[in-house]
């Protein structure tokens, strides 16, 4: 059984180069890869494509990245907690391309499953639709969305074990799961790194065969975007 274990998110993301194509699991700040971002952003890269449900806040998550201008291009479903991404987004210093969220997670899945494409009713009629190809389906109209080509997937898992198999922990597992699929080199950052035969294999939610690199972060922040208190 191959050990997957790196000692931590610096060699985990060792080779990501300028330019390169970036999956980032989470939903909103939950189950974002916290350790990994923070290395993206000491390392410095640049003219990244960042695919992710949003865009973090100001001052977490692909947030970070955008302060420090890595993030060359942002494909996401959701983006309205981030100033920074607003500012850059309408001077012009930021190809965004916003897509459908159940579009955003069926390209992730179809390119997990080695499907070059799927067809979708969502954007059809839209802005979502120009310049993609169109075709009737038992009459109705539906569009040709092609899988996403990642260099690397960078999830969060709540338990995992060396040989790369991952549970995530309630609504941490959102995206995760399917660009855990999905990219070329799957990297993931667990709150808890055991050894093979520990983990029940019922609860498992991704097989290590998706898995390429994996290490236990420590001092997780957690954030959660609005705490919200009844009076």
């Amino acid at each position: 059984m191959i050990n997957k274990k790196v000692a931590n998110a610096e060699e985990a993301i060792v080779d990501i180069k300028d330019g390169d194509t970036l999956m980032l699991g989470g939903f909103g700040l939950c189950g974002i890869p916290e350790k990994c971002i923070a290395a993206l952003v000491h390392k410095g890269i640049k003219n990244l494509t960042c695919i992710s449900n949003n865009a973090g806040v100001d001052d977490f998550g692909i947030g970070l990245m955008l302060q420090q201008k890595q993030v060359k291009k942002m494909i996401a479903s959701y983006v309205g907690e981030n100033a920074e991404f607003e500012r850059q987004l309408l001077s012009g210093a930021l190809d965004v391309e916003l897509i459908p969220q159940g579009t955003l997670a069926f390209r992730c899945m179809a390119a997990g499953y080695g499907m070059p494409a799927i067809f979708t009713p969502a954007g059809i009629g839209t802005e979502v639709a120009i310049g993609k190809e169109v075709r009737n389906f038992n009459g109705k109209d539906y569009l040709l969305e092609k899988a996403f080509e990642a260099n690397f997937a960078i999830v969060k898992a709540w338990k995992g074990d060396t040989a790369g198999n991952l549970i995530f922990k309630a609504t941490s597992r959102n995206f995760n799961t399917v660009m855990a699929m999905a990219g070329k080199i799957t990297i993931a950052e667990v709150e808890e790194l055991v050894e093979p035969g520990v983990l029940d294999p019922n609860q498992i939610h991704v097989p290590g065969v998706y898995i390429h690199r994996i290490f236990q972060g420590n001092d997780y922040e957690k954030r959660i975007e609005k705490k919200t208190i009844s009076k």
